[in-house]
Formats: structure tokens, sequence, C-alpha cells
């Protein structure tokens, strides 16, 4: 095993146990076409109640976003626990017939009178990434944790959408764990798996808060850009608080500056690029995601003695919030 391999597993690992309060734990995939505005996105969670211990099930989602003929479907699948199995050493899941392992994945979920079917593989891509420092990973807070075990990894294979087979061949994307007690409370997250043009680049970015009884923390936004070897991680708590972040629907500016290192960007995408999704949070009720993964970025790095640099991506970039209100006009598929 190589050490790049026993680092993935060691973070790709399921944090999920049999005893304990709530929980959700999920294991994604998603990529994007190399120049259609054509995407992805598979999900592999777990999901215990904190009320309810003993209706822990096993959800499986997928989602096809395709900006050309503005069409997206979404499907679900839940089973019982009992018909799960999540690895503990490794990346590795299998919800019902559908599995994942390390380089793999395969299966089907239905809703709706859609269905969605895939078999893929994944190799190459990059050493994990982290959007918090590594030592809040054990920590109690933040409660919701998230990081990339596989940057910039390279898909093939095929999905097949309403009957309608996709050939997969040489798309870039990610490979994403994340996990907590509860999910946060309000935030906006993005990724770009490589900018238009700048293949060895990846952006890890979020602006969130959290509720404090009937009080809301500040939001704190949260950025980590790789450009090949190089990486600025704008991410502990201190800088989180002090950067710039805002979201609206649907449109994101953020910026971030330390040690003479500044990131700044903005994410955009029109309202038929979201689908929403809901999601079932551990101590009670659920949560609305708008997920897209064919959103605009343009980002802008600027340190100290260099020129300023700017990568853009015209239509790979992941965009999603999650929220409790119900204004934002995007219809719950799944």
């Amino acid at each position: 095993m190589t050490d790049l391999t026993a680092e993935r597993s060691r973070w790709n690992a399921i944090r999920y146990r049999p005893t304990g309060g709530g929980h959700y734990e999920s294991f994604f995939q998603r990529a994007n076409h190399p120049t259609r505005p054509l995407a992805f996105w598979i999900r592999y969670t777990i999901f215990r109640p904190a009320d309810q211990p003993h209706g822990a099930l096993g959800e499986l989602w997928a989602i096809w976003f395709d900006g050309e003929r503005h069409k997206i479907v979404a499907v679900k699948h839940e089973e019982p626990l009992a018909n799960c199995r999540f690895d503990e050493t490794k990346l590795g899941a299998q919800i019902g017939t559908a599995t994942l392992h390390d380089g793999s994945l395969d299966g089907r979920a239905g809703l709706g009178g859609h269905e969605i079917a895939w078999q893929l593989d994944f190799s190459g891509g990059e050493r994990p990434l982290f959007l918090l420092p590594e030592k809040l990973y054990a920590a109690a807070l933040p409660k919701a944790k998230a990081l990339v075990g596989w940057p910039n990894a390279t898909y093939r294979g095929a999905i097949s959408v309403d009957g309608e087979r996709h050939e997969i061949d040489g798309w870039v994307g990610s490979q994403n764990h994340n996990w907590g007690s509860k999910h946060t409370d309000h935030y906006a997250w993005g990724q770009v798996c490589g900018f238009d043009g700048v293949p060895e680049s990846f952006l890890e970015v979020s602006t969130a808060r959290i509720k404090l009884g009937p009080v809301w923390t500040p939001f704190m936004t949260l950025v980590v850009l790789r450009l090949g070897e190089r990486e600025y991680a704008l991410n502990t708590l201190g800088q989180a608080l002090k950067a710039h972040g805002h979201f609206e629907y649907f449109d994101w500016n953020f910026r971030s500056e330390q040690g003479g290192v500044g990131v700044s960007g903005r994410i955009t995408a029109p309202s038929n690029a979201f689908c929403g999704l809901n999601y079932y949070n551990p101590p009670g009720g659920s949560k609305t995601c708008l997920n897209s993964k064919i959103a605009a970025c343009e980002v802008t790095l600027t340190r100290r003695g260099e020129e300023p640099l700017t990568l853009r991506s015209a239509h790979r970039a992941a965009f999603e919030i999650l929220t409790d209100d119900a204004s934002h006009g995007i219809s719950v598929r799944a």
C-alpha cells in the first residue's frame, strides 16, 4: 500500500459507530464534462436520527445536470441500515445492491418515474485536501466535518439517465467525505476541480453560520486553494471570522487575506441550474440543500511580490446552499 493510498483510506474510513447519538455521514462523487455543461453527483449516505437510533438508514442519491437542455434529473433510494455496509478501514460502502470501493462505484436508483444507473471507475487525483485544519477533525466542534479524499480524480465509465446512456471518458471531479452530529445551520459550499486551462488547480470554499439557541453566529468563510504543489489554506477559525463571505439566491462573493496572501472570488449560476434536496437532520427535522454542479466561478489569487492570478471556470463549479428558508423558488425533487 502506498503512502497516498494509506492516507486516503484513513480519511475515508467511516466515523459512524453502532452506539451513540444522531449522526449523518456521506461519501459523494462528482465530476464534470471537460468542455460541456454536463455533470453528475452521486452520494452514499448513512443517517441515524438522535431520537430514533433504531431507525438508521442508508440513503443513495444521484443527480444528472444537463445545462445544454436545461434538464436536471434527481433520484433517491432508502434502505434500512441492516441492508447496508460501510467500511471502517477505507473507502467502502454498500446500500442495497449499490456499491462504492476505492476506485469504483456501481448502482442505480429511481424516484418519481426517473432512474439513474452508473458504472464508474476513478483514478489518479491528488493527496487529500482539508477544508478545516487537520486537528479539528478529531475535535467535538465544529459538529460538521468535510474533506476531499481524492481531489481532481479522473472518472471513466457510463451513466444511464432514464434509459439514455452517457459515456464518461476522462471527466475530472472529486471524491468527498463529510460527517457530523448535525448539519451546519446555514451555508454555501463551493468547489472547482481544475480551473479552465489550469488542470492542476483545486478550490474548496465555504461560507457558513450556526445557531446557538436563538442567536446566530457571524458568517465564517473558509478557503483552500491548491495550485500544483502549492496550497493556500485560509481556514483557521480565527481567519474564517475575519474573512468576508456573502451569498444569496444564487450569487456568492467571498474574500480572505492573511500573511500576504489573498483569495477573492465569485460563484454564480442561474436558478434553473439548481435542484432542491431534502436532507434529514440528526437532531430532528430536515434542511433544504440547493445543489448545482454546473456553476461559474472566478477566483483571484494575490501574493506579496507577485502578479495577481485570476482563474476561471465557465460551468464546472459546485455551488450548494443549505437553508431553512423556502423563498428560493427551487422545487425539492428528492
